[in-house]
Parts: structure tokens; sequence; C-alpha cells
């Protein structure tokens, strides 16, 4: 026996979810303010133009899984899961609409003071973090006049649905995302999803929320970025096809984690002079490619946001913790650490900077002439140990090297992680002083 659920909002989410919960065994109460969507969808015609929609609703309405009211209240008290699919279109300025939702929280927050048996709200329109918790949840406790957690829950669970192919992709998707406060709170989703495959990630809901905009940002940039060199190969009478299928085939570094997980700066002897080749050989082709260009802009935004946290300490005497462009390596060519270190010199700063492959590079002559004729001011100010930057005020870590965790956990000084997403906070150094 399925669950009963609610949906609010028979736009494309809604009404694509509505035909697949329904096809799952659920069944299903669609809402929405207008009449014709409802009677639509209430005599068994699908009101969205979608592969396998048809089929799907006129089975469902068959075997009376599948109905449509205008009445939100009726829907509410009829229902154990509510989701909300309305739409959060952009206002002028770019920021969303959450009209919309908060009109449809304030009728179901309603509903449920008529309710005695528990309700669970479900989010399913793509929002900002902290919607949900700082807007629809105070709706609902407002409306209802009970207590989310006791009374009712609250959960967030964005949708991955491509128009074209949504009724796959929603019965097929790459992952299910259920956030809540608490995870008791998904017992009834865990039910609704239990035969969906796919990995089901239980998460606390900003992070829920966020994962649908980290997501289509990166499809909009993927868009770009395949534009512009597509459009780069034209010029220069590469096959744009052969290239892709190439690229697209490396499931090790192209299509892959490799180069996602958020940190400091790129750098090093290939990333930064490519870029600058591509953009030199467009202005030639007399060809604008801003995404590509915009890379080079968005690295330095990073070194220059991690100078400003540095600053705003008001720490004269720091200890920089890697030189190198990344670790495990002594190439120091178009280090980012290199120009952090550079503007903190040509600011006064005192410091001291520990890396031991560049130290070794220095010793073996890896890099010796590079280091002893770009940077020598820089190799001056090398330690051969960790103990050696004992009088910094503030320490900056760029590399986690032997010894670095140890140093963290038991240091009382200021510290910065210029990668800006450690995993923990190191366990000796007080919240206050750890600036993120």
């Amino acid at each position: 026996m399925g669950l009963s659920v609610s949906i609010f909002g028979l736009g494309y989410v809604g009404s694509v979810s509505a035909a697949c919960f329904s096809s799952m065994g659920h069944k299903v109460i669609g809402v929405d303010v207008s009449r014709a969507k409802v009677e639509m969808l209430d005599s068994g015609r699908t009101p969205i133009v979608e592969a396998r929609m048809a089929e799907l609703v006129a089975e469902a309405n068959k075997a009376c899984r599948l109905h449509a009211t205008t009445d939100a209240n009726q829907a509410v008290l009829n229902s154990d899961v509510s989701f909300v699919c309305v739409g959060t279109p952009s206002l002028k300025n770019g920021k969303l609409d959450l009209s919309h939702i908060e009109n449809v929280a304030r009728e179901i927050g309603a509903a449920i003071r008529q309710k005695k048996a528990p309700h669970v709200f479900v989010l399913r329109s793509t929002v900002l973090p902290g919607t949900t918790e700082n807007v629809v949840l105070p709706i609902l406790e407002r409306e209802s006049g009970k207590q989310c957690g006791r009374d009712f829950t609250v959960c967030y669970n964005p949708e991955f649905m491509r128009e074209g192919s949504a009724v796959a992709d929603f019965l097929n998707p790459p992952y299910t995302i259920l956030g809540a406060s608490d995870t008791n709170h998904l017992a009834p989703l865990r039910e609704l999803y239990k035969d969906t495959p796919g990995t089901l990630y239980e998460t606390t809901i900003p992070v829920a929320e966020m994962v649908k905009y980290f997501s289509n940002c990166y499809h909009a940039l993927k868009v770009g970025f395949a534009n512009e060199m597509g459009t780069m190969c034209k010029h220069l009478g590469v096959d744009a096809q052969a290239v892709t299928k190439i690229f697209t085939s490396d499931t090790k570094l192209n299509i892959s984690p490799a180069y996602l997980s958020p940190g400091f700066a790129f750098g090093g002897s290939c990333l930064p002079k490519d870029v600058r080749a591509i953009l030199h050989t467009g202005k030639d082709c007399d060809l604008q490619l801003p995404v590509i260009a915009a890379t080079l802009l968005s690295n330095e935004c990073v070194i220059e946001r991690a100078f400003k946290k540095i600053r705003a300490t008001g720490k004269r005497r720091l200890g920089l913790i890697g030189l190198s462009f990344k670790s495990n390596t002594d190439d120091l060519r178009e280090s980012p650490f290199v120009e952090l270190a550079e503007r903190l010199l040509g600011k006064g700063y005192e410091l001291s900077i520990y890396d031991p492959n560049v130290i070794a590079a220095r010793l073996t002559g890896a890099s010796k002439e590079y280091i002893d004729s770009v940077i020598p001011h820089l190799s001056r100010l090398l330690v051969r140990s960790l103990d050696e930057l004992s009088d910094a005020e503030l320490l900056i870590v760029g590399h986690r090297f032997e010894g670095v965790r140890e140093l963290l956990e038991n240091t009382r000084r200021s510290v910065i992680d210029v990668n800006e997403y450690p995993t923990e906070m190191p366990a000796g150094a007080r919240e206050s002083e750890l600036v993120l």
C-alpha cells in the first residue's frame, strides 16, 4: 500500500512528479489554482507535453491513483505528504520571487492547523540555501499554530529533470537527495523513493538546496565553455565533434570529480599558459571568449579574497605553509602562493615560509635556477622546519605537509586555511581564531 501524496503546482515539475509517483503505486492529489490544469489531470489528460506523460496520467487515472483539485485544504487533509513544486521566477534584479511558495506555505499551514495526524511538508522548488528553514518554516508554524519537528516536519527534495526526458530522469535519476534537520523526519520519503535506483543522499536542508544550484550553474558553465571551444575549433578548421568525443571519453580527469573540489587558485606551468594561448588565438580570430577569459579573472579573485582575509586579521608576522603551486611538487611556476607571498611582502608583512619540497629542490637543484633567479627574495624566507614558524602570529595554510595537522591541533595562534574548505576545524583552534 503506497502513501498518499499531495503535489502543489501542476507545472512541469509538479505534473511529472504526480504522474511518476502515481505510477509507483502511490495515491496522488494534484493541486493548482488553474482550473484548466486541474480538470485535465483529473480527467486523465496530461497538462504538459512530455514523453510518456500521456500514458502514465491515463493509466493512473484509470487505476484511481491520480486526482486533482483546486482545494488546498482538502488535499492536505487527505494526504500524508505535501510536495511543493511551484515556480520561483526571477524578479527584475535577479532575486527569486518567492511569493508562490509563501502563498502555498500559508495554505498548507492553515490546513495543518485542522489536522490531527502529523504531516510532512516537502519543498521541491528550486530555492537558495536558507529559504526552507528561514522563510517557509516560520510561515508554516505561524499559520498552523503548531511546532515543526513535533506536529509536522519539513524537508527539501530537489529535482533533476530535463525537459524532454523528465519522466526517465524521475524514474532513473543520477541520485536522490533528501534534506532535513533530523534524518528521522525522512522516513516517509525513504518509503516513497525505496524502489528508485541510484544513490540516496540524506543531508541537511541547506546542502540539499545548494546542490541544485551547484549543478545548474555548472551545467550553464559547461554549455558556455563547449560553445566557445567549439567556435574556436571551427575557426581553426578543427573537427569539434571529434575533439569532444575524445575529451568526454576521459572519465579520470575531464568528466569526473577531478578539479571540482573547491579550494585555492590554480597555477603551474600548464593551466594559466594554455588559457592565455587560447585567448590570444581567439583575438587573432576576432572571437570573444568571455567564459574562458573569466577563468583567469576568477583565479585572481581567489588570491585577492585570501589576501583580504589575512589583512582583516590585523596580524603582521605571518607563517606561510606551502609555496609550490600544489602539494607534492616543487614547481613554483605561476604558483598562486608565490603571488600571495609577493602581495604580502609588498604591503610590509613579515613572512616566513615552510615548504619542504621547495627546500629540497633548492638543495638538489631541481628548480634551483628558477628559485635563485626569479624569486631569490622569497627563497631567503624559507625555513627548514615548522618549529621555525613559532614567531608567526598568524599561520596561513596552503598545503598539508607532514606535521601540519598536529601543529594546527596544538596551536593557539590564529589560522587561515586559504583553501577555504577544510574538512574539519583543528581541535586546538578557537572558533573565533580560525578565519574561514
